[in-house]
């Protein structure tokens, strides 16, 4: 079953659903994984669900590259007074951000 990250993004307002985030996060990964073994994608593009950086440091590095980039931009977003929501879009961009 997939679940909608950006969805559930959304709903981060506290430790328990930044903890439901991230192990949605982490089976999102091991899914696109299995796919991955089945079928595999372009080595030149994002995996079968959209993950750009397929190991811990390329993940991380992307994650904190994304969060300086985007760090001038939040002093007025939501996100700065939500900080679980934070640290879980800071992790959701790990996937995607190059």
């Amino acid at each position: 079953m997939s679940v909608d990250l950006d969805e559930l993004l959304e709903r981060v307002t506290d430790e328990q659903s930044f903890i439901e985030f991230v192990a949605a996060l982490g089976a999102d990964f091991s899914r696109e994984r299995a796919m991955e073994k089945a079928t595999p994608s372009s080595p030149y593009g994002a995996g079968a669900l959209g993950w750009e950086n397929g190991s811990v440091d390329m993940f991380l590095d992307a994650a904190a590259a994304w969060a300086v980039a985007t760090s001038r931009n939040t002093q007025t977003d939501v996100a700065v007074s939500n900080v679980w929501q934070r640290c879980a879009a800071i992790l959701l961009a790990g996937k995607f951000y190059e």
